[in-house]
C-alpha cells in the first residue's frame, strides 16, 4: 500500500489477532489494499497458541487449518490417578511459524517490521518519528492495554522448548498434566515441536501476574520425572495471559475515547479459560473479508459487536474463573480435578467452546464439588 494513500485498511500489531486479520484479507480478498505494521522484527508474538478447531465455522476454521504450524487429532489429560486421551481437532498458531507464513503470504509492500505505531485515528496510524499513514480505515491489534475496567485472574506461564538426546514419543500434546507433585496450585502443559524436541509450559492461575521463581526448578523436576534428558535448551519465556473473571465491558471498550476497531487483547477478544486469542482472531478474520464498508466509523462498530456477543457468551465460562478466584489456593487443584475429570464429552465440548445448558449443569456441580 503507497504511503498517504485512502484505499483499504491498516493494521497495528503483528501478533496472531494482526497476522490472522492480515492472512483472512490476503487470502479471501486481495483485491482491498492492505498494510500491517508490527514493532518488532518478527511476527506472531510471544510463543505459540494451543486451540480446538471444532467451536469455529467453517470459514474460520479453513483459515485455523492454512495458519496452522501444527495439527493433531486429540489431546491428552492426566490428572491424578487419571489419563484420558480425547479426540478433538487441535492447532497451533503463532510464534516463528506465524512470522514464516505471514511473510510467505504477504507482498513486501504489504507489512512493516521494525517499526513501531505511536497512536491511531479510525483512518490513519502514526509512526514513531511522526509519519502518518492515511486509508479507509485503521485496526489497532497491539496488545493488551488498559484493563483496569475488567476483574482478572492471571496464567502465568514458564515456557521452555529444549531438545532432547532420544525421541520422545508423545505424539499430540499434554494440554494438562498435574501428576506430578508441587507445593501449590499449577499444572503442566506439554507440546510436541519435533521428534525430540517439546515446549513444556509450567502453569499457575493466580491473582498475580508474574509467575514465581520455581517455576524453572518445576520444569528440571518435570523432565527429570519422565525420564527425558535435554541437550539443548532451544528457547525460554515467561508469559502472562488474563483471564476475565467480570468486569464493565462497555466501559473497557469507551477507554481512551477515540472510536478506533480493535482485535486480540486489545479489543477483549480471549478466551476465558487459558487466555488464548487465536480463537476469536479466526473468527474475526473471517469477519473482516466478509466487510464491505472498509471505513473506520464500520470497522469499529463491526468489532465492538463481534466483542460483546463474545463477552456475552463466555459468562458461563468467566464463571468458571469466578469459582477458582473464590477458591482457596489449597483447594484449586481439587477443584481442577473434578472439571476436567467429567466425562470426555463435556470436557471436549467444554475446550471447543461448545457446551450446551447440560454440559453447564455438570460443569456447576463439578465446581460445587
Amino acid at each position: 500500500m503507497p504511503r498517504g494513500t485512502r484505499d483499504g485498511i491498516l493494521i497495528a500489531g503483528g501478533g496472531v489477532a494482526g497476522c490472522l486479520a492480515a492472512l483472512a484479507m490476503a487470502r479471501l480478498r486481495p483485491d482491498v489494499p492492505l498494510l500491517i505494521v508490527e514493532e518488532q522484527a518478527r511476527f506472531g508474538g510471544p510463543g505459540a497458541q494451543i486451540l480446538c478447531l471444532d467451536g469455529l465455522d467453517e470459514a474460520a476454521r479453513a483459515l485455523g487449518e492454512a495458519a496452522a504450524t501444527a495439527a493433531w487429532p486429540g489431546l491428552y489429560l492426566a490428572l491424578p490417578g487419571k489419563s484420558r486421551k480425547l479426540k478433538a481437532p487441535l492447532a497451533c498458531i503463532g510464534g516463528d511459524g506465524l512470522h514464516a507464513i505471514m511473510v510467505e503470504t504477504l507482498r513486501p509492500d504489504q507489512y512493516l517490521l521494525g517499526t513501531k505505531v505511536v497512536a491511531l485515528r479510525d483512518d490513519a496510524l502514526v509512526l514513531d518519528g511522526g509519519e502518518t499513514i492515511k486509508a479507509e480505515g485503521a485496526i489497532d491489534a497491539r496488545g493488551a492495554a488498559n484493563l483496569s475496567m475488567l476483574e482478572l485472574l492471571y496464567e502465568a506461564r514458564t515456557e521452555r522448548e529444549v531438545e532432547l538426546a532420544a525421541p520422545h514419543g508423545v505424539d499430540r500434546p499434554v494440554l494438562i498434566d498435574a501428576t506430578v507433585p508441587r507445593a501449590g496450585p499449577g499444572h503442566i502443559e506439554v507440546t510436541p515441536v519435533g521428534d525430540r524436541a517439546l515446549r513444556i509450559a509450567d502453569i499457575v492461575s493466580s491473582e498475580r501476574a508474574q509467575g514465581d521463581a520455581e517455576a524453572g526448578a518445576r520444569i528440571d523436576s518435570y523432565l527429570a520425572a519422565r525420564g527425558w534428558r535435554v541437550v539443548e535448551v532451544l528457547a525460554e519465556r515467561t508469559l502472562s495471559r488474563p483471564l476475565p473473571i467480570g468486569g464493565d465491558f462497555a466501559a473497557f471498550w469507551r477507554i481512551g475515547g477515540a472510536r478506533v476497531a480493535r482485535l486480540g487483547l486489545r479489543g477483549g477478544f480471549l478466551d476465558p479459560l487459558n487466555g488464548t486469542t487465536a480463537a476469536d482472531a479466526l473468527r474475526n478474520g473471517a469477519l473482516l473479508a466478509r466487510q464491505r464498508d472498509f471505513s473506520g466509523a464500520a470497522l469499529h462498530d463491526l468489532f465492538e459487536a463481534s466483542a460483546r456477543q463474545a463477552w456475552r457468551r463466555r459468562e458461563p465460562r468467566r464463571a468458571i474463573n469466578a469459582a477458582i478466584a473464590a477458591a482457596p489456593p489449597e483447594t484449586r487443584l481439587a477443584l481442577f480435578d473434578r472439571l476436567y475429570g467429567l466425562d470426555a464429552g463435556t470436557v471436549t465440548r467444554l475446550l471447543s467452546e461448545r457446551t450446551g445448558l447440560a454440559d453447564r449443569m455438570r460443569i456447576q456441580r463439578a465446581l460445587r464439588g
